[in-house]
């Protein structure tokens, strides 16, 4: 059985940074497409970082330059370091999996993943 908890979320000043971790389990990271979603209220959810089992790695451009994702295959975690934030990142951040194996192009849409987190929530105040 697939888990993703996420964890890290919290409140934060505009220009702060946070690190985000999902803990993996009943998957194998090295063999999973794995992302990092939000969706703010009355928003859809859309999709910002996503790493193949390659470890290619795709960027939103409303994150890029912003947003480093990695991934521990060893301890299983996924991460989202998350660097000069502003109010409108503030959102309930989303941990996804799905398992495929590297492609040579990385999908960024949620109907590409299919299995999800609970998601912790971020905070940014001006």
């Amino acid at each position: 059985q697939v888990s993703l908890v996420e964890s890290g979320g919290g409140s934060v000043q505009a220009g702060g940074s946070l690190r985000l971790s999902c803990a993996a389990s009943g998957i194998t990271n090295s063999s999973y497409l794995m992302g990092w979603f939000r969706q703010a209220p009355g928003k859809e959810r859309g999709g910002l970082a996503a790493i193949d089992s390659d470890g290619i790695t795709k960027y939103a451009d409303s994150v890029k330059g912003r947003a480093t994702i990695s991934k521990d295959n060893a301890k299983n975690i996924l991460y989202l370091q998350m660097n000069s934030l502003k109010p409108e990142d503030t959102a309930m951040y989303y941990c996804a999996a799905d398992r495929r194996p590297a492609l040579g192009w990385v999908p960024l849409h949620p109907n590409d993943f299919g299995y999800w987190g609970q998601g912790t929530q971020v905070t940014v105040s001006s």
